[in-house]
């Protein structure tokens, strides 16, 4: 028999879903548009409280009256659309409690239809996200994240949110898993940290995730970044750029988060970092992800909020969707939570063709139009997080919007260079 809290999370979408309060005027980078009569090119859903570019269709695959976390789905082995997301609460909230439990969601036609959320798998602790990877030349899906498992996590010390890294197996397309495999890096076997972003897969067939470490006993709480390799399909780990206390932070704010590597072809490897310090940071790899250059600031405006890049079909262009504006009071004033939170309700998409060097202009997507009704005022602008995968030429987008419902989006990956620039979206608003 399944607890009442599981219970609770597997019945809640059969509850109607009501309208989102909307507002009337939703305003993108200071230029204020109606939302009750969009601009050309412009569409107000009001299903899904979004205000967003023509191109982009989607729906509400969940509504939940307790808070969604990170949104991650992929593609099966047997072409399944499989989306995975934890319920309930954040696992750093925890004092050892089971707080939530991962859903997962299934289509069986292309994102058309989902099935209601049901419990993935069932264990005593919760989790933080999924990680999808399918080994290249295998059927079997990994569900890779940070793992709290009791003995093994602590809130102590200041550890909070730092846990074992892991992950589980499924070869039944999904529908089961295995129990968690922990990774202890050779250099470093006690390495604790967090991991909710894309992992990548190079040529060579090398895993690499990102994973970074917080100590909350300081003020302000310091992070560093780092990267967990294998070589051997999970058998061996190492960490890189070097064992704890050695890995990478923004110079002058002790910072870097939530790096998402990306395999780019014959050795080479980008990675992308999240950073207070008003962009993205990025570093390459030109030797299968062993050696990096030193991470960088990018041309990409970003709040404190995390990298989101994915590859377009071409294998050649990549789509970095960023928030494109940081707080007045100044990125890295960590006091002001609530300012930063708000930057994360617009997203913006750019482009790049050599491999993350440079980037085009950013061009409007999508922004938040649901009125701030959370107690949390952060959660109500909460448009980040976005996860990603493009077949037939669709980009299937799943967001965690408001940390409340579990939104998935689609747009043709050919229309992101014809998406307004913000001197078009005035011009649009203007007439």
């Amino acid at each position: 028999m399944k607890p009442l809290g599981l219970l609770l999370l597997a019945t809640a979408s059969l509850q109607a879903l009501e309208p989102l309060p909307l507002m009337e005027t939703v305003t993108v980078s200071g230029i204020d548009l109606n939302a009750k009569a969009p601009p050309q090119g412009l569409v107000l859903d009001k299903e899904m409280g979004l205000l967003s570019v023509a191109g982009i269709q989607g729906q509400v695959v969940h509504r939940t009256q307790t808070r969604i976390l990170e949104t991650r789905a992929t593609i099966t082995p047997k072409g399944d659309y499989l989306l995975m997301f934890p319920e309930g609460d954040h696992y750093a909230k925890s004092k050892g409690e089971k707080i939530n439990s991962m859903m997962a969601c299934r289509s069986t036609d292309k994102g058309k239809t989902w099935s209601r959320p049901a419990v993935a798998y069932d264990i005593p602790y919760g989790q933080h996200g999924f990680i999808p990877l399918i080994p290249k030349g295998t059927q079997r899906i990994h569900c890779f994240g940070t793992q709290p498992v009791p003995g093994k996590w602590t809130w102590e010390n200041g550890q909070r949110e730092n846990g074992p890294i892991g992950w589980r197996t499924s070869d039944d397309d999904g529908h089961t898993w295995s129990e968690v495999q922990l990774i202890s890096p050779t250099n470093d076997p006690d390495f604790k940290g967090m991991s909710v972003m894309r992992m990548t897969e190079t040529d060579a067939g090398t895993w690499l995730i990102g994973s970074h470490l917080a100590d909350w006993s300081v003020k302000p709480f310091t992070t560093q970044q780092y990267i967990l390799r294998s070589e051997d399909k999970g058998k061996t780990w190492t960490v890189l750029p070097d064992a704890r206390p050695k890995g990478w932070a923004a110079e002058g704010f002790n910072r870097m988060d939530e790096g998402r590597p990306l395999n780019l072809g014959g050795g080479r490897v980008l990675f992308m970092s999240r950073t207070p310090q008003g962009h993205l940071f990025t570093a390459w790899s030109a030797d299968d992800g062993k050696t990096w250059t030193k991470p960088a600031p990018s041309t990409l405006v970003h709040p404190d909020a995390p990298p989101m890049l994915f590859p377009l079909s071409d294998g050649k262009t990549l789509v970095a969707f960023h928030h494109n504006k940081v707080p007045t009071t100044g990125n890295g004033e960590l006091s002001d939570k609530a300012e930063l939170m708000k930057m994360r309700s617009e997203v913006w998409a750019s482009l790049s063709t050599d491999e993350g060097h440079t980037w085009s202009e950013p061009r409007f997507v999508l922004a938040n139009a649901a009125a701030p009704l959370h107690k949390v005022s952060g959660f109500n602008s909460q448009c980040s997080y976005l996860d990603a995968f493009i077949e037939d030429g669709v980009m299937h987008i799943f967001m965690p919007h408001r940390w409340q419902q579990v939104l998935h989006l689609t747009i043709k990956e050919d229309a992101f260079g014809r998406l307004p620039t913000k001197a078009e979206l005035k011009q649009i608003a203007a007439k």
